[in-house]
């Protein structure tokens, strides 16, 4: 990266007035080894998809959950994978090893370490965010932020610690997961496609400082 760089970061009091992003796509649940042979079909037409996952939140020392849904989202259908009930279906496995398929995510290392605990796996074709968007100058790292500096609209985190082990997935969990991976798509596409200048971002700083 050169020394010219913009250092772009999004205040917090900024981010809070922002409108919330809501989800207009389609929304699948994945339950049963036929509903993940069928969603996994379709996904391999896709060469890019939007990728996150949810574990259910641990409020002890010492307590930790394996991962209970994993997100897969093309620009406009989310597909969301109930692993809790699912486990490492050989369907879901498969699309986590085809390189052939672009997945996009972030902090992706913490994501699979959690779910190797559950079932061994080697994720091909991932593209974590983090690095990614630091080629634009984005010094923020966390979602939230990187989809407000590029789109202005907030991303709410309200769902975040709720069961994802529950039942039934309220209807605020399932737009609140889709919305994730989505994001995810929608910002590498937009970086990549050479719509945004970073010198030209209202939240470009001079430095660090």
């Amino acid at each position: 990266m050169e020394s010219t760089q913009p250092y772009i970061s999004i205040p917090k009091s900024v981010l809070a007035e922002m409108e919330p992003v809501v989800f207009s796509g389609s929304i699948t649940i994945v339950t049963t080894p036929e509903q993940a042979a069928e969603a996994v079909r379709a996904l391999e037409k896709e060469s890019l998809v939007g990728f996150d996952t949810e574990t259910k939140p641990s409020f002890r020392k010492g307590q930790s959950h394996p991962v209970a849904l994993m997100q897969v989202s093309t620009a406009s259908h989310s597909y969301l994978f109930r692993l809790n009930e699912l486990g490492m279906n050989p369907d879901v496995k498969r699309f986590l090893e085809n390189s052939g398929i672009t997945k996009i995510g972030l902090s992706l290392k913490d994501d699979f370490f959690v779910m190797h605990r559950s079932a061994d796996f080697e994720p091909q074709g991932f593209v974590d965010l983090q690095p990614f968007v630091k080629k634009y100058g984005i010094a923020d790292c966390s979602l939230q932020r990187i989809y407000a500096i590029l789109f202005g609209q907030r991303i709410s985190k309200g769902q975040r610690l709720s069961n994802w082990e529950a039942p039934v997935l309220t209807r605020a969990q399932q737009c609140y997961a889709a919305i994730d991976a989505w994001a995810c798509l929608k910002i590498y596409e937009y970086l990549t496609s050479g719509s945004f200048d970073p010198a030209s971002s209202p939240y470009k700083k001079d430095s660090e400082a």
